[in-house]
């Protein structure tokens, strides 16, 4: 609606997963260096961890690409809320490539992802199990039954890596489950941008839109740190939606004013 006006290709605060649109911030690149050492050197685990909306997802994705064929398949689990023998059958069918018609059973799933695992092994291939919104998974008995996946492979590695990523909540389950957590082999911990990071995030995702001129004016960032607390998933709603305010007010430029009544009419809309 608002892209012509401000002369840009696309939104540029869309909630997408475009690696054109990755920032590398500090915590970002730690964390995508880390996760990267720990596939390509085969180990086992690793745990990406990082409150809502600090981008785990655009992350993964980054790694993802970043990863060559010969770390496939990469099977990516979005919802983790399902039974063990749910999301075993799950994941055999995504490692071995032939959906089952129908279950049969916890035990099946189990020797699918043996084979599976085994065969792209032999091919010599390594595979990746990412988790997402690992933090919601209730039962100790599936976490157990993902580690165990790690004991699939040759005596001295295993053959997959499984990444957990999930909100900080992640963190004390895990460390009830020492068995599990001592197979992670990094720990990645995404934090909010600061102000500097804020700055060069906006003008980042504009330019990375097509953006060729100043739109959101500098001093307006430390206000636009402060109401979204560094978080991307924030600045991201604050930002698209003072587009189009500032496209319905004819605005040049948004300034701190702006991203501040955006902000008060956010937080004003309640049930009556």
């Amino acid at each position: 609606m608002y892209e012509s006006y401000w002369q840009l290709r696309q939104k540029p605060f869309d909630a997408t997963v475009d690696p054109r649109f990755y920032f590398p911030g500090e915590s970002q690149q730690a964390a995508l260096l880390k996760l990267r050492y720990a596939v390509e050197n085969g180990r086992g685990g690793a745990l990406l961890a990082g409150a809502a909306g600090t981008g785990k997802t655009l992350l993964a994705t980054m790694l993802r690409t970043m990863l060559g064929e010969t770390f496939s398949p990469f099977v990516r689990l979005v919802f983790p809320q399902m039974s063990t023998a749910e999301l075993m059958a799950y994941l055999a069918d995504e490692l071995d490539g032939s959906p089952q018609a129908t279950c049969g059973g916890l035990n099946e799933s189990v020797r699918r992802i043996e084979h599976a695992l085994a065969d792209n092994a032999r091919q010599g291939r390594h595979a990746v199990v990412l988790v997402e919104e690992a933090h919601l998974i209730e039962s100790c008995h599936t976490f157990e039954t993902l580690r165990l996946l790690l004991n699939f492979g040759p005596s001295d590695a295993a053959a997959l890596t499984l990444l957990l990523a999930g909100q900080p909540g992640i963190l004390p389950i895990l460390q009830r489950m020492p068995q599990l957590e001592e197979r992670l082999g990094v720990k990645c911990l995404l934090r909010p941008f600061t102000v500097q990071e804020t700055a060069e995030y906006v003008a980042h995702r504009l330019r990375a839109a097509g953006a060729t001129r100043t739109i959101v004016e500098p001093e307006a960032i430390p206000i636009l740190h402060e109401l979204t607390r560094g978080v991307a998933r924030q600045i991201n709603r604050l930002c698209d939606l003072a587009l189009l305010i500032g496209f319905a007010e004819e605005r040049q430029t948004l300034g701190p004013e702006h991203f501040q009544a955006v902000c008060r009419e956010l937080v004003a809309v309640v049930p009556e």
